[in-house]
């Protein structure tokens, strides 16, 4: 006999769900649809009009494609860093250890630390990397002085703070293969690459992929090391998303309407690209099983 469990057990999940899901998103919705500034929000209903405005930004739209491209590619490569990290401490032998703690000192440090350090290091003239620049025969060299340099800049700073994250979690599965698979795929000679793809990845493989989903979101809310070190210049080329939005809302006529619109377009642009990303992992786990 099924017992059902009281309703009043599951009001501290409901209540939450309604406080930290439902309210902020009907919010952001009524400020989508109304005249709203930072110091008089809902003030009038104004339709699609808000909607309108974020399109019309010279800034929001292509922030939106630089946003993903940012977002795919640091997702990619911290992944795929972390896991052969992670590897390489199990190679090793024993537990995450000293050198494994020393590599999660960027993931632990303040994101706004991270960048004054980096625009430190980054300087033409003083910087701590001037010296290097120089000795390579590449001295006064910028490399946040153009669009593209500093774009990279801040995709390698990126990289360097949440590759820790992915080696962490890949390190922790990597836990929960089988140690007598691993010692029958030695029996048969197996190699190396034949032993990692027949029976490391399948059981590691679906928290790789939820590795590779939660890097994607991050590498989308970057904005720290945006405000900090290139203030979305030179131009617009480092001008993301929530870059943009905070400018709309936050600085200039705080019109918070236009800010909420571009938050909801830009949530749903990371909820496809996310779904994309799901779908793939759902269809590779499900060919490896």
């Amino acid at each position: 006999m099924i017992r059902r469990v009281p309703l009043w057990l599951a009001a501290p999940a409901i209540a939450g769900l309604i406080l930290f899901l439902v309210y902020p998103t009907v919010y952001l919705v009524a400020l989508t649809v109304t005249k709203s500034s930072l110091a008089h929000p809902l003030r009038s209903f104004t339709g699609g009009a808000n909607v309108a405005s974020a399109f019309a930004s010279p800034a929001f739209v292509p922030s939106l494609g630089k946003s993903t491209l940012f977002a795919v590619v640091v997702a990619v490569i911290t992944t795929v860093l972390g896991l052969a990290l992670a590897l390489l401490l199990r190679h090793r032998g024993g537990g995450f250890g000293v050198t494994g703690a020393l590599l999660l000192l960027p993931l632990v440090t303040a994101p706004v630390l991270v960048g004054v350090a980096w625009k430190l290091l980054l300087a033409p003239v003083g910087g701590g990397l001037a010296g290097i620049f120089a000795a390579v025969g590449l001295g006064g060299v910028n490399p946040l002085g153009s669009g593209v340099g500093a774009l990279v800049v801040l995709m390698v700073i990126h990289i360097w703070q949440w590759t820790p994250f992915a080696t962490l979690i890949s390190f922790a599965a990597l836990g929960v293969v089988r140690p007598e698979l691993l010692e029958s795929a030695r029996i048969d000679n197996a190699g190396r690459w034949r032993t990692f793809t027949t029976v490391t990845w399948p059981a590691i493989g679906p928290t790789v992929w939820a590795v590779a989903v939660l890097e994607l979101v991050i590498g989308y809310k970057v904005f720290d090391s945006i405000v900090v070190i290139t203030s979305g210049g030179p131009g617009f080329s480092t001008t993301l998303t929530p870059f943009v939005i905070y400018q709309t809302g936050l600085r200039g006529s705080f019109d918070m309407g236009t800010a909420a619109a571009q938050t909801l377009v830009f949530g749903l642009v990371v909820g496809a690209v996310a779904t994309v990303v799901t779908t793939l992992r759902a269809r590779a786990v499900k060919a490896d099983t």
